[in-house]
């Protein structure tokens, strides 16, 4: 769900969009403004919530551009530049080894497992699968409105580029884990954590070793 909210921007201002290019970019930025004012007042911190920096960022950059000049040749092109701008922000955060995904994963995870290699390595994984899925959508899309090729074709693309990457964020930390079986999971709740790790063992003193005795 971390993920989903973090898109739901974007769902808003494609919709939006379908009426009004315009107006889908002023709702897309009241939504990703929102969205981020109510993770800040929760005390999440920037570093948690570089994805809905980018949106916003996205959202004035094309807002300013709409309001300005509503008969721009970006409006007919929003789809392509707003998968690019994803595609970027998932290759950029690789780039300076913060993938945008890891701040998502720390909400749901014990703080002593943040510095673990596996799990920024399982992170590193989740963000390539996602900039990998943006990048796709990105060229077919662009592909598509130079061919002319048929509106289920773009439909298409969205559902691949977009289902493979939530696929492999499900299923991807559950296999990291099941090669580390002494490891707490690498993405879980800090309840989760307590739950699956070991008992202490009692420790039999010396005397307890021998059944009925008593003080001499």
């Amino acid at each position: 769900m971390g993920y989903l909210r973090g898109f739901i921007p974007w769902i808003i201002s494609g919709v939006v969009s379908s009426f009004d290019w315009r107006w889908g970019a002023v709702a897309g930025l009241a939504s990703g403004l929102l969205f981020l004012l109510q993770d800040r007042r929760r005390g999440i911190g920037l570093d948690a919530l570089i994805l809905e920096i980018s949106t916003v960022a996205y959202f004035v950059v094309v807002g300013a551009v709409a309001v300005a000049r509503p008969d721009s040749a970006l409006a007919d092109h929003t789809d392509v530049v707003s998968f690019g701008w994803l595609a970027a922000t998932a290759w950029g955060t690789l780039a300076i080894r913060r993938p945008f995904t890891l701040g998502i994963a720390r909400r749901q995870t014990p703080r002593e497992y943040w510095e673990m290699p596996e799990f920024i390595r399982v992170n590193n994984h989740i963000t390539t699968a996602w900039g990998a899925g943006f990048t796709f959508i990105g060229v077919s899309l662009a592909v598509c409105g130079a061919v002319d090729a048929p509106a289920w074709v773009a439909i298409a693309a969205h559902v691949a580029g977009l289902v493979g990457p939530a696929v492999f964020t499900k299923v991807h930390p559950a296999r990291a884990q099941a090669r580390l079986p002494a490891q707490a999971p690498v993405t879980t709740s800090p309840r989760q954590a307590v739950s699956s790790a070991p008992l202490p063992q009692p420790r039999m003193s010396r005397n307890s070793s021998h059944e009925g005795a008593g003080p001499s």
